[in-house]
């Protein structure tokens, strides 16, 4: 894949992904994994890993997707195209939507981006789960441990909130002796 498909390949995800990074994970997907550029397996293990580290997640997404693909100047490209369409966008809407933020018209669209925004969410959201609690290649057969795991760090986080940085961690360590 040459550098300029890759970075078209991320720039129209960037362009697209309305809602943070979270609603970036089904384009992303769609893109990487149907696209025959990296595993399922590593697409899932990327998504652990984005979300476990500092970042927006879509970003971290893209770098990891990149440099998978073609080292370090594909990561370089896939995050560049990944935030080139944000940055665009922003400094527009920046520039001009105080003065037509009132349009009835302006109104409309954002009264319809809100609920698709929110319908990528919940497909990564989806997605997430059903990648960590049920075994891989089943019909939605749950995995104890990961259930397990999960109900585990929920209780305690709810019980004893703390930085998510040691749950994260109290999962990895656990996931060793667990799977």
């Amino acid at each position: 894949m040459s550098f300029l498909s890759l970075f078209i390949t991320f720039f129209n995800i960037g362009l697209f992904t309305i809602g943070g990074g979270l609603a970036s994970l089904p384009l992303l997907y769609e893109a990487v994994v149907d696209g025959g550029m990296i595993s399922r397996n590593l697409f899932v293990d990327m998504l652990a890993i984005s979300q476990s580290t500092p970042g927006p997640i879509g970003i971290n997404m893209a770098t990891f997707a990149g440099y998978q693909i073609a080292g370090i100047p594909g990561g370089f490209v896939a995050t560049l195209g990944m935030v080139a369409p944000s940055l665009i966008i922003i400094v527009l809407i920046a520039a001009w939507f105080t003065n037509f933020s009132s349009h009835p018209l302006v109104q409309d669209v954002m009264g319809g981006i809100r609920p698709a925004a929110l319908g990528l969410i919940a497909s990564a959201a989806w997605f997430i789960f059903r990648e960590a609690l049920f075994v891989p290649g089943t019909d939605f057969q749950l995995s104890l441990p990961a259930a397990g795991l999960f109900i585990a760090l929920g209780v305690a986080y709810k019980l004893k909130p703390a930085t998510p940085v040691i749950y994260i961690l109290a999962g990895g360590v656990l996931g060793v002796f667990l799977f």
